[in-house]
């Protein structure tokens, strides 16, 4: 099963600048659609599998309530995801247990692209999950794959490309 996801860039297209280390290294804004009714929560993961020592996470984020239709540009890289920057949100007074984990960088939140040398690609994938993640915010790529194991709905990919201008 998939759901799709888009971006406001082209799919599969060059990223810009200001989601990268060589601008503000914002999130991106990013929509999705088509969450199975079933789903309990939602699961959101960008990486690098063309890193010199293997994949490298960008982005961990976990426990996102299936009401969501996206998150707007430039969450803060805090361990809990506010509301405000939240498309769809859940109705108010319903806890948020919405977390970010540890990306490759060591770092809670969204690390942009920061590739050495050449073009790499980043890969944004949505899971929509059955059951909720019983972890904490220091929580790496690998835990949380590991933990949506056998529980995985459905997913959705979204595949950018940056490559750092010559200094």
């Amino acid at each position: 099963h998939s759901f799709p996801t888009r971006r406001s860039s082209d799919l599969g297209g060059m990223i810009p600048e200001t989601f990268t280390c060589d601008g503000p290294n914002h999130s991106p804004p990013l929509a999705w659609s088509g969450v199975p009714d079933s789903a309990r929560s939602l699961v959101l993961i960008c990486d690098d599998p063309d890193a010199p020592r293997g994949t490298w996470s960008h982005w961990v984020a976990f426990n996102l309530p299936i009401q969501l239709k996206g998150l707007k540009e430039g969450v803060p890289t805090d361990e809990k995801i506010p509301r405000a920057v939240m498309e769809g949100s859940p109705p108010a007074g319903e806890d948020l247990e919405a977390k970010q984990g540890k990306n490759d960088f060591g770092k809670t939140g969204y690390g942009g692209p920061c590739p050495p040398s050449g073009t790499h690609r980043y890969f944004f994938r949505i899971y929509a999950l059955n059951s909720k993640l019983k972890l904490d915010s220091s929580a790496t790529r690998a835990e949380v794959l590991k933990g949506i194991e056998g529980c995985i709905l459905a997913e959705g990919r979204l595949m950018g490309k940056y490559e750092r201008a010559a200094k």
